[in-house]
């Protein structure tokens, strides 16, 4: 009975917390792949790794949420473009 009981308190929701692990060496070069091909400040990416060293999953989270940010950015920036094409028959005068 009181292995239920015990179990009953561990099993609780509220008090449920979630386990944080730092990066791994590899964690940190996966994350740092993640930003190629992108140009970002340095200050975002030294943030990445400040943020790995508590959590990786959070910085995991971090960069994605930056390069989605960055992509739905261009997106609109590209869409707004206008694209001028010259008359086929136009005329100086």
């Amino acid at each position: 009975m009181s292995k239920a009981l015990i179990e009953d308190i561990f099993n609780d929701s509220q008090e449920a917390q979630e386990i944080t692990f730092p990066a791994t060496d590899k964690d940190l070069l996966i994350l740092t792949e993640k930003f190629l091909g992108f140009e970002i400040p340095s200050k975002v990416f030294l943030q990445a790794i400040a943020i790995a060293a508590y959590d990786c999953a959070s910085a995991f989270r971090y960069v994605d949420n930056y390069l989605t940010t960055l992509k739905n950015k261009n997106k609109r920036k590209q869409k707004n473009l206008v694209v001028f094409k010259s008359a086929v028959d136009f005329e100086n005068n």
